[in-house]
């Protein structure tokens, strides 16, 4: 084997274990993506129970309901609402009317969610919810 070939074969060996390197990087962390979802998309679409999803929107008014081991309230996009039940402590800029993010698992159209986001100034809001609120047309109240 001439120099020139040992150097064709070392680069193209290289380039596979780098290639087959991303690729198990990639398939790893495609289990762990958790996609923002919402209220209207989460209408439209079927998610399996087991599937963990997130869910954003702002908390609509009136709809926090404390109780002593959990707390229920809704999302909203302006178009559609979404119910999330949440067990634990809240973020402490939580309130209605605030953007909020959910993430959690479905069950009887029902997110029961395992971590709750809030935002954390006034000027601030999730790309992908202040693009949905937009979408729909919906203006949040201004403080």
């Amino acid at each position: 084997m001439t120099r020139a070939r040992q150097r064709l074969m070392f680069i193209i060996t290289a380039l596979m274990l780098t290639a087959s390197a991303i690729a198990l990087a990639l398939y790893g962390v495609s289990d762990s993506i958790i996609y923002f979802h919402s209220p209207s998309q989460l209408q439209t679409m079927t998610v399996p129970p087991h599937q963990t999803i997130r869910a954003g929107g702002l908390v609509a008014q009136g709809s926090v309901n404390q109780q002593s081991h959990h707390v229920t309230f809704i999302i909203t996009d302006g178009d559609h609402e979404l119910v999330v039940r949440y067990q634990g402590l809240l973020p402490d800029l939580f309130r209605e009317g605030q953007g909020v993010i959910a993430e959690g698992r479905m069950q009887d159209n029902i997110l029961i969610a395992s971590r709750v986001l809030a935002k954390h100034d006034e000027q601030y809001m999730p790309p992908d919810v202040a693009t949905a609120l937009k979408a729909s047309g919906y203006q949040p109240p201004t403080p």
